[in-house]
């Protein structure tokens, strides 16, 4: 159980991130939310986890914007008093061949991917080492350790990650502090149907058949993941039998790196 933390969860009003939430706030943690969403959207989602028991906030920093960071965090102790655990799941990505990708895009992915995780880390690491505990888990992909064609913005900023992840999980060692990257496969998100009602309406195929046809060549279950059961491994990995798991990737993907 997580009673008594608190957890700081971006990109976190719908997808894998509000997974991590709700599993976390259902083991006691109390949990800032962050993302960008509809109003009532994030209303209704705080308010699903506030009827189940849960503390929760939310606040919408920009994670482009190093100084909306900086008051995520200081907002996040001003209500929970501490940061024990922080996800960061918020992520960016531009479908293009390098030669076609807009500057802007590169350089925002930059700033969402990977230097928010860094600004976010950076201004917890000292009170987690002062309490001796603490869990930071960076949402990377089976991309942080493979390539593909047109997301060189998406796969650079996830093998990065995986690399300041190994790093953190280094400097805690000492301290009670782990640092793990959950990798997971092809995901049930809101982004996973946009792709898959794309294949609908250019091959006429039913739903069942066209995430058959983009899982293929991905993912040997030939099903998307859970996002319900990352948040699962996060919050086992946020737990006491989680402790000598750090520094490395954890794969949930279906098979796709034992196929690939």
């Amino acid at each position: 159980m997580l009673a008594n933390k608190t957890a700081l969860v971006t990109g976190s009003v719908d997808g894998i991130g509000f997974a991590i939430a709700a599993q976390l706030a259902s083991q006691g943690c109390a949990v800032m939310l962050n993302g960008f969403a509809a109003e009532d959207h994030i209303s209704a989602q705080m308010a699903s986890l506030r009827d189940s028991g849960a503390t929760v906030a939310y606040h919408g920093a920009d994670l482009s914007i190093p100084d909306q960071i900086n008051d995520m965090v200081t907002e996040t102790r001003r209500q929970f008093g501490k940061i024990d655990i922080v996800v960061n799941n918020a992520v960016t990505r531009t479908y293009a061949n390098i030669e076609d990708l807009p500057v802007e895009s590169w350089n925002y992915a930059l700033a969402v991917n990977l230097s928010a995780p860094y600004h976010i880390v950076r201004q917890v690491m000292a009170e987690m080492k002062e309490r001796r505990w603490g869990r930071v888990i960076n949402i990377a992909s089976n991309y942080a350790l493979r390539g593909t064609a047109r997301r060189s913005d998406y796969c650079s900023t996830k093998h990065g990650l995986l690399g300041l992840t190994r790093v953190i999980a280094l400097e805690g060692l000492d301290f009670g502090i782990t640092a793990n990257a959950i990798c997971p496969g092809a995901t049930l998100t809101p982004h996973a149907r946009k792709l898959v009602a794309q294949r609908m309406a250019a091959s006429g195929k039913t739903e069942e058949e066209a995430t058959r046809d983009y899982l293929a060549q991905r993912q040997p279950s030939k099903r998307f993941v859970d996002p319900k059961d990352v948040g699962t491994l996060a919050a086992f990995l946020c737990s006491d039998g989680a402790r000598d798991i750090t520094g490395g990737p954890v794969a949930i993907d279906g098979g796709w790196l034992a196929y690939s």
